[in-house]
């Protein structure tokens, strides 16, 4: 369900560099400029994470 715009797609999974903490507490991370989410890790992580839900500006991942 990759859309115009959208450099993630939902189930796929990426090794991203965790850049910010937002106010929820998740993690902040970016693909080509696109904002993920991504609860339980920690600012300066290298992770793995799945796509759970891609939205319009922002995707919202999970660590694996």
């Amino acid at each position: 369900m990759n859309g115009i715009g959208r450099p993630v797609e939902e189930g796929k999974e990426y090794e991203v560099s965790i850049d910010a903490k937002g106010a929820k507490g998740d993690g902040i991370a970016h693909i080509e400029g696109f904002v993920l989410f991504i609860p339980n890790v920690n600012v300066g992580e290298k992770v793995k994470v799945k796509i759970t839900v891609v939205k319009r500006t922002v995707a919202i991942g999970e660590k694996v």
